[in-house]
């Protein structure tokens, strides 16, 4: 027993220096300046939108944007390799560099990073499906998986948890921007100084923006739960939308697309010096 443990405890050293090597830093910094550009041009749609311009204010209406020139198989070949190397990171930094840390810190580490681990998968999938020519639509994905969740017996349930998940990830954003709790963990490079002032007031807006876009999308999942109606489930770009037919949504349109951008400039600043 002891002899297996070694051998698998070595195994797992091995598999973790693997995951420390330059070529996956460079790639998860790369994944991070195209999760960055993507917000940046989510944010540019949502003030198109705002100002009466068609669009579609998510990450596949973003990846369109960027697939929409000579160079862009190209491109999205290049992001889907960017974002992979990012969903890898993520996952060692879920499970292999927190072997010896306590549990609690363990587990709190594999849901947070585990679950960024799957959404950059998943974004580098719809590069990937761009890349091939299969260019989908968001909204219609969402209602899809809402009508799938409403056909289970306890479909409607299911469907508030997905909603209320979205909002808590949503509040842990406001909260992180609101406290700047992204300074210790993601970038700490300019402390002290005017930029790095700058820097904080881009991740504050920034996050606090991302976090009420994602409370606006749960509230349509609950909405549509309690309607029972999949079609008023449609993802960010629905969310949004649907701000353009209030009083004051197109302001608000407009902050939150602001807000979008900042935060997009900030992770850019973090992919090239955040600590990894």
């Amino acid at each position: 027993m002891a002899d297996g443990e070694s051998t698998l405890s070595q195994a797992a050293d091995a598999i973790e220096e693997a995951s420390n090597h330059k070529v996956l830093d460079v790639l998860a910094r790369l994944g991070f300046a195209v999760m960055a550009l993507l917000h940046v041009i989510v944010g540019a749609i949502s003030i198109a939108i705002a100002l009466g311009r068609p669009g579609q204010a998510d990450a596949t209406g973003a990846i369109e944007q960027l697939a929409a020139n000579p160079w862009g198989p190209a491109v999205m070949w290049f992001c889907v390799a960017a974002c992979a190397g990012l969903s890898l990171w993520q996952a060692s930094e879920a499970t292999l560099r927190m072997r010896g840390e306590p549990r609690k810190e363990r587990v709190a580490k594999l849901i947070s990073s585990g679950f960024l681990a799957v959404a950059y998968g998943s974004v580098g999938l719809s590069f990937a499906g761009f890349a091939v020519g299969l260019r989908g639509d968001s909204g219609d994905s969402t209602r899809d998986f809402s009508a799938a969740v409403m056909g289970h017996p306890l479909g409607i349930w299911l469907l508030v948890a997905v909603g209320l998940t979205i909002i808590g990830i949503g509040a842990y954003f406001v909260v992180k921007g609101i406290t700047r709790g992204f300074k210790k963990e993601e970038l700490f490079h300019f402390n002290g100084t005017r930029r790095g002032r700058l820097i904080d007031t881009l991740g504050v807006v920034g996050h606090i923006a991302k976090g009420i876009a994602l409370g606006l999308t749960g509230m349509l999942f609950i909405i549509a739960a309690a309607k029972h109606s999949p079609e008023e489930s449609t993802g960010l770009d629905g969310s949004l939308q649907a701000l353009r037919d209030h009083p004051f949504g197109p302001y608000l349109l407009m902050a939150i697309g602001a807000g979008f951008i900042a935060y997009g400039i900030f992770a850019l600043i973090r992919a090239r010096f955040g600590h990894m």
